[in-house]
């Protein structure tokens, strides 16, 4: 009889373990669909950076959409300080309608030709096809947002 109840017992404790287990997994669940929720709610409230594409930049300029051109080398210094600031501004409210173009400064040749860039680290605003402000060599937060305000208000 004793041992049926440790028995018995342990079976309970084996119940008890599973169904804390599957609570456990639950509470996971729920945390992991919180937060991609939270992901695809904060992506769409963010402007989009994506590398260039002539085919997207040609439908945006036709609606006559603000776009920044962010011209680029994976070797420059300054590039790599403009990066951060541009994902932090962009990630906010307030651009979620102005899309970044990457541009890479080595090898997208004609587009430096076809908007006169002559360095890497220069952004370039525009309102469709309209140039409306360009920046060069500007790292700073205060002087990128003032260049995207130019096409966001």
């Amino acid at each position: 009889m004793i041992k049926s109840r440790i028995i018995a017992t342990g079976a309970t404790d084996g119940r008890s373990a599973q169904l804390k287990e599957k609570g456990r997994l639950m509470k996971l669940f729920k945390i992991a669909a919180l937060f991609l929720f939270s992901i695809s709610t904060y992506a769409a409230l963010a402007g989009e950076i994506k590398p260039y594409s002539q085919a997207e930049f040609d439908k945006l300029a036709a609606e006559g959409r603000p776009i920044l051109l962010d011209i680029r080398a994976d070797w420059c210094p300054t590039c790599t300080a403009q990066e951060p600031v541009i994902r932090e501004l962009m990630a906010q409210g307030k651009y979620k309608d102005l899309t970044t173009f990457t541009i890479n400064f080595d090898t997208d040749t004609a587009l430096l030709k076809a908007y006169n860039v002559r360095v890497q680290s220069t952004l370039i605003v525009l309102t469709g096809k309209q140039e409306e402000g360009r920046s060069v060599g500007d790292t700073s937060r205060e002087g990128i947002e003032r260049l995207l305000n130019n096409v966001v208000h």
